[in-house]
C-alpha cells in the first residue's frame, strides 16, 4: 500500500519503541484521534502493524523488539505488576528471577524486603540487587546475551537444577489465547523450564500487550503457574483457563504507587 508521510513516521516509531499509542500520536502530529485511528486501521489492513487496544504494535515474528525499546513499552504497568507480585513474597523468601524488563520491575520492588536469596539469570536484576545487604544474589553461570544481559544455555540449566526456590517469577514474551506461554530463544526457553520445575510457587508477570504478540518457542502452559499477574486481563479464554486449573489471577491496573 501507498504510505503518507505521516504513516511512514508512525511505522518507524513503531519499528524503534515496539508500540504506537493513539493519543500520543495524535499530540505529536496535532491531528485529531480519530484521524491517528485511521492511519492504524490502515497500517494494521496492510499487516505493517498489529491493532491492540489503546494503539498498535509492530509484528515481531520471530525477532524480538530491542531490550532498551522494552523497557518504555507499557512501563507504568509493569510497575504495578512488579509491586504486586512484590507483595506476595515474603522477607526471609528465597526465589528465581528470570530475564525480561516486568521481572526486572518485580526485583526493583522488592529493594525494601529483608533476608532474600535471589537467584536469577538477569545480569540487570543482579546489578541492581548486589548494593542491597539484606539480599543475597546468586548468579547464573553460562553464555550471556548481548542483546538484554540474560544467561543462556545448558551450564544455566544445570545451575538453575541445584536449588529448590520458594518462589519463581518468570516473565514470557507472548500468552497465546489458549494459554501457551512463548518465548523467542529456545535457550533462553530451557531456562524458564528449570525454572518453573524447581519452585514451590510460579508467579507469571506479563503486561496485557503479551497477549498480542507472538513467539516461536513454548516455554509452558498458563495452568502450569499458580499466580499469574497482569494489568488487566481482556481475553476471556485466560481467564477460563486460570479458573479452571486454580490459578490465581491478579489485575494490577489502577493500582496505587
Amino acid at each position: 500500500m501507498f504510505l503518507s508521510p505521516r504513516q511512514t513516521q508512525i511505522l518507524d516509531i513503531a519499528k524503534a519503541e515496539g508500540r504506537v499509542l493513539v493519543e500520543e500520536l495524535a499530540n505529536r502530529f496535532s491531528v485529531t484521534p480519530q484521524t491517528i485511528r485511521k492511519d492504524l486501521n490502515d497500517l494494521c489492513e496492510s499487516r505493517q502493524l498489529t491493532r491492540v487496544h489503546g494503539g498498535a504494535i509492530f509484528p515481531s515474528g520471530a525477532e524480538n523488539v530491542r531490550y532498551e525499546a522494552r523497557r518504555s513499552i507499557a512501563a507504568p504497568e509493569k510497575q504495578a505488576i512488579g509491586r504486586a507480585a512484590a507483595s506476595l513474597i515474603p522477607n526471609n523468601a528465597s526465589l528465581f528471577i528470570n530475564i525480561g524488563t516486568t521481572t526486572e520491575a518485580v526485583g526493583e520492588a522488592l529493594l525494601d524486603h529483608k533476608e532474600l536469596m535471589v537467584i536469577t539469570n538477569n545480569i540487570n536484576v543482579a546489578n541492581r540487587l548486589r548494593v542491597f545487604p539484606a539480599i543475597e544474589v546468586v548468579i547464573a553461570g553460562g553464555v550471556v546475551r548481548g542483546s538484554d544481559g540474560g544467561i543462556v544455555g545448558e551450564a544455566a540449566v544445570d545451575f538453575i537444577r541445584q536449588f529448590k526456590v520458594d518462589y519463581a517469577v518468570i516473565g514470557v514474551s507472548a500468552i497465546d489465547h489458549d494459554g501457551a506461554l512463548l518465548d523467542y530463544d529456545y535457550r533462553e526457553v530451557k531456562v524458564a523450564q528449570a525454572i518453573m520445575a524447581n519452585a514451590r510457587h510460579v508467579i507469571l508477570v506479563a503486561d496485557s500487550s503479551k497477549f498480542e504478540r507472538a513467539a516461536p518457542v513454548r516455554i509452558g502452559h498458563l495452568s502450569q503457574v499458580h499466580t499469574f499477574i497482569t494489568d488487566v486481563c481482556s481475553v476471556p479464554a485466560l481467564k477460563t483457563i486460570c479458573r479452571e486449573h486454580g490459578v490465581r489471577l491478579i489485575e494490577a491496573e489502577g493500582e496505587a504507587p
